[in-house]
């Protein structure tokens, strides 16, 4: 009776012994000595990006990096004009990692290191908790033109057109809600500050620890119609959107007040900003409207804006415009895609194993001329070929003319024409030429290498 008792004794023993070992081994502590929860994940290449994701698919992460090389020639300017210089670059590096850390909570982290130079892309927390709504809150674009919130691995065309470049809010910190039911989607967001690199930031720390500023505000919004939204093969979207906007502190303190719109001729390799209106001061507001438009049938499709800014300033107000048009068709096959979330075209599908050959063409204009201001009008004309290799790798070849007119001198510091006596001349007032004569237009011929993985 006595052994039996130990040997029962001993076989509780060890069950508990067993049990304890096993739950002491399921727990695991994180470098702050919080037990933390723990979940099995499962790897695997999504169109060779890699996913961890859990078991019941509650939890994943994935990496989103880019590389994109670029180089650019340039010919056609008149000789004694100022040189165009060819060259190269690396456009975009970037890393990101992203995660659906429950069903509910999204974040993201987006960073750029672009020839060298780090910069802040996106830092996002997103709650997706409330059925057709999203919340996010972070660095970000905001949701207001269609092609600007386009992901570079999927534009058409290797720069954004010149208005979006010049008029087009990009990422800024904020507070964003959209809606989305069946073919309706709406956005409402509220933006400060740009957030980007050290300039950035040692201006917003600048104007407020020198002069007490506020960072400004802008009060951002877009409705967007999706008819077929049904249909993959195909649809058509129409948006309208508006933006309220004070000065920010982002800019450095003296030029705090003020607005200035400038951008280059939809390229990054010639660095010369022909159009710019310099700083103009005493801003009060900007009120930033525009449509938008787009359609799609199999392979084809067509795009394009109407972006407006009128600038209020404590004397007057000025009236700044542009717009593009752009369409695209897939040479062998492939299927465009729209994705109807976001209000915009994403990867399309290729039609032959090997790939496909996607043929685009754009008209852009864009005009900084109004009453006293005269920061110059331009349009290009841009036929490119985009040749997908598979899901990864996109090669890109683009053609641009662009011709602008004769107050596109980038401040008074470019030449756009001739005096009296024949000399090359910055200043629009002593130039010569005809009209639409003055101005400096000249081609490009560039290419892009990417992969996304």
């Amino acid at each position: 009776m006595k052994k039996l008792s130990f040997l029962i004794w001993g076989l509780l023993l060890s069950f508990f012994s067993t049990a304890i070992a096993q739950e002491l081994d399921t727990i695991r502590y994180n470098q702050y000595g919080v037990a933390v929860d723990r979940k099995e994940l499962r790897s695997e290449a999504r169109n060779n990006i890699l996913v961890f994701e859990s078991k019941h698919q509650n939890y994943k992460f994935w990496f989103d990096n880019r590389v994109q090389v670029d180089a650019a020639t340039f010919f056609g300017a008149k000789s004694d004009y100022d040189k165009i210089g060819n060259g190269a670059s690396i456009r975009r590096a970037r890393f990101a990692v992203k995660a659906q850390v429950t069903k509910d909570w999204y974040g993201e982290v987006d960073v750029d290191f672009a020839d060298g130079i780090f910069e802040l892309k996106d830092a996002i927390v997103e709650y997706d908790g409330i059925k057709n709504v999203a919340l996010k809150v972070g660095n970000f674009k905001e949701d207001f033109s269609m092609e600007q919130t386009t992901s570079s691995r999927y534009l058409t065309f290797m720069e954004r057109p010149m208005v979006c470049k010049a008029l087009v809010p990009s990422r800024h910190l904020g507070i964003q809600g959209e809606y989305l039911r069946d073919h309706f989607r709406a956005s409402l967001g509220m933006f400060l500050q740009r957030v980007a690199g050290v300039e950035e930031v040692t201006n917003v720390q600048d104007n407020n620890k020198d002069y007490g500023r506020n960072q400004g505000y802008s009060i951002t919004s877009k409705v967007g119609w999706m008819p077929y939204t049904e249909d993959r093969m195909q649809g058509c979207y129409l948006g309208v959107k508006g933006s309220y906007r004070t000065p920010k502190t982002d800019v450095a303190p003296k030029d705090y007040g003020g607005a200035r719109f400038s951008t280059r001729n939809s390229t990054s390799i010639n660095r010369k900003k022909y159009l710019d209106t310099d700083v103009i001061p005493n801003v009060d507001h900007e009120w930033l409207r525009g449509v938008e438009a787009a359609a799609y049938y199999g392979g084809f499709r067509v795009q394009g804006e109407w972006i407006g800014n009128h600038v209020t300033t404590e004397a007057t107000y000025y009236n700044f415009t542009g717009w593009y048009v752009q369409a695209a068709y897939l040479l062998f096959g492939g299927k465009q895609k729209f994705n109807v979330s976001e209000g915009e075209f994403t990867q399309p599908t290729r039609g032959k194993e090997w790939g496909d050959v996607e043929l685009a063409m754009r008209c852009d204009y864009l005009s900084l001329n109004d009453k006293d201001v005269y920061g110059g009008s331009g349009a290009n004309f841009t036929t490119g070929l985009n040749f997908y290799v598979n899901n990864n790798v996109k090669i890109a070849l683009n053609y641009q003319y662009t011709n602008n007119d004769r107050y596109a001198n980038g401040r008074g510091k470019l030449i756009i024409g001739h005096d009296a006596t024949g000399a090359p001349t910055t200043d629009y007032k002593k130039a010569v030429e005809g009209k639409g004569k003055g101005g400096v237009s000249y081609h490009m011929l560039a290419m892009r290498f990417e992969i996304n993985f």
